[in-house]
């Protein structure tokens, strides 16, 4: 998800307002805490990270620095913050709904899917791709990494469905139908009320979704479309990415009724860090951030002027002023409404994500600390950090259609 087109949140630590709000009122983590989250299977259903693989330039076994490229997700920083997998993101853009429009989108988004599967394959040393729950496990058993591909906005299929089974093929394991616009498959929650939930071919998108064994996800999907979906599918739901409208009134969050029937089906809410708090979306942060996004091309000399212009904005108008205190609220909140089996972590890293305080994912270990704080059982927290996860992928995958036999 991207709420200003940009891969990055930028250098939040440079405004004075961030300084206030840094985490100097939470306590260090112990080493007994750290081991604690060691043992967990640490699992984001929302990383966007993949927006710098296409090309090839960056890469992702070095450790970058939030503070110099905005970027929040590496190899490096897995380690560093106890995250053993995630999924990273076939995003693309919403355009126009013509032919030659589902065209251009299919190829950027197979495009996008090769370039995910490269990167493994470059770092297979270290990471593998899963394809289930149990690849999953043994990965986090044997101390790798993994890393699972979903697809935010179905655009690039088109009107054609059988590219689901083409992307099924490359790994996809989950995906939502829209962004931020309503396109052929349904309405989107920031878009127009075009088909008042799925359309026709949204709720054959749900019917083989499920034959495929595909997690459904409603991030950034209308209260109608979600709806629809909880109608229609024949297994647990997702929201990859979303927060409650009881923290922060925005479309994109979800009120406390939808998110019990969300439980009620079996499904889970994965907590977002965006949508919190208003957020600066002006034009002067737009150019800051296409800046940022060239990063490296830039010289030494730029750099350090792109570094001081973006602490100058941040001075006159943070771009946020959520921090980690805010993030735990909303995290709580939906487990009190939901319960413990039904909420996950989804940050949106690299979409906008983070906050002050959990500004990449080496802050990780800070929200299995504060859940063991609040009274949570290790049973419990496993739960929260990846466990609810890996139920509902089974439970997606148990209600596919089997494969057919090979032909003799």
């Amino acid at each position: 998800m991207r709420i200003l087109s940009l891969p990055l949140v930028a250098l939040m630590l440079a405004s004075p307002i961030a300084a206030q709000r840094a985490p100097q009122a939470q306590p260090r983590l112990t080493g007994r805490e750290r081991a604690a989250h060691e043992r967990l299977i640490v699992i984001d259903t929302h990383l966007d990270i993949a927006d710098h693989f296409d090309d090839g330039r960056w890469d992702f076994a070095a450790r970058h620095r939030y503070a110099e490229d905005g970027t929040q997700v590496d190899l490096p920083r897995m380690r560093e913050g106890g995250m053993d997998g995630g999924f990273f993101v076939i995003y693309t853009a919403q355009g126009p709904l013509t032919e030659e429009g589902y065209r251009d989108a299919r190829d950027r988004a197979l495009v996008r899917a090769a370039a995910i599967r490269r990167v493994i394959g470059e770092n297979r040393a270290a990471m593998d791709l899963a394809l289930t729950a149990d690849d999953a496990e043994r990965s986090a058993r044997a101390g790798r990494r993994f890393a699972f591909l979903s697809m935010e906005n179905g655009w690039p299929l088109g009107e054609d469905l059988t590219l689901l089974t083409t992307f099924h093929r490359l790994g996809l394991r989950m995906a939502g139908p829209v962004h931020s616009r309503t396109n052929q498959l349904a309405d989107s929650a920031t878009g127009e009320a075009r088909w008042n939930g799925l359309s026709p071919l949204g709720r054959r998108w749900v019917a083989e979704m499920n034959r495929l064994g595909i997690i459904i996800d409603a991030s950034h999907s209308s209260d109608a479309t979600l709806d629809d979906m909880l109608r229609l599918s024949r297994a647990p739901i997702v929201l990859s990415h979303s927060a409650p409208k009881a923290i922060f009134q925005h479309r994109r969050n979800l009120d406390d009724e939808r998110m019990r029937r969300v439980a009620a089906a079996g499904g889970v809410m994965f907590m977002n860090s965006i949508f919190l708090v208003q957020h600066d979306s002006s034009d002067e942060r737009d150019r800051i951030n296409e800046r940022h996004r060239r990063w490296a091309e830039l010289t030494p000399a730029e750099r350090r002027q792109l570094v001081a212009d973006t602490a100058a904005l941040n001075r006159l108008r943070p771009y946020t002023t959520a921090n980690f205190d805010l993030y735990m609220r909303a995290l709580l909140h939906a487990i009190r409404v939901m319960g413990v089996d039904h909420v996950g972590l989804g940050a949106d890293w690299d979409g906008g994500g983070g906050v002050i305080g959990m500004e990449d994912i080496t802050a990780l270990p800070r929200i299995s600390a504060r859940l063991r704080r609040e009274g949570f059982s290790e049973a419990d927290i496993a739960k929260v950090m990846g466990g609810n996860l890996l139920r509902v992928m089974r439970q997606v995958q148990a209600v596919a259609a089997p494969a057919p036999a090979p032909a003799r």
